[in-house]
């Protein structure tokens, strides 16, 4: 169903077959969100793991995904050694799991409507249709 959907919207889906530990992978991320580059790295992520069998476990391979997309590869390295950010991401995955995230893709709608997984367009649609209630 999934990659039916990704490759409808003209997508590659070849996602890795092993499951990562994503930890690092969002520490790195939080550093991009610093220097501006939080969408190319985080894009650049989503790629790597979803087209291009890319394991976001392991270090090195992580580092050479962010540094293609911007960021310097040895801030990164050192912010995945100190642990840096790792309060911002557990109050996040908190909060997530607060609003009954636990999984994902998952979309928060007009902070009101959680809708899990990947889901056709059509989900979507009733989902904003529910929240703007009856017409």
């Amino acid at each position: 169903h999934t990659r039916r959907m990704v490759e409808a919207a003209g997508l590659s889906y070849d996602p890795s077959p092993k499951l990562p530990n994503t930890l690092n992978a969002l520490l790195v991320t939080e550093l991009a969100r610093e220097h501006g580059l939080h969408d190319a790295v985080h894009h650049r992520l989503m790629h790597g793991y979803w087209s291009e069998q890319k394991d976001l476990a392991d270090e090195e391979t992580l580092l050479d995904l962010v540094e293609e997309s911007g960021l310097d590869r040895a801030e990164a390295a050192a912010a995945i050694a100190e642990r840096r950010y790792s309060d911002r991401v557990i109050a996040s995955t908190q909060e997530a799991n607060r609003l009954g995230i636990n999984a994902i893709p998952a979309f928060v709608l007009d902070n009101r409507l959680l809708v899990l997984g990947a889901q056709p367009e059509e989900a979507f649609e009733q989902a904003v249709a529910q929240l703007e209630g009856p017409s």
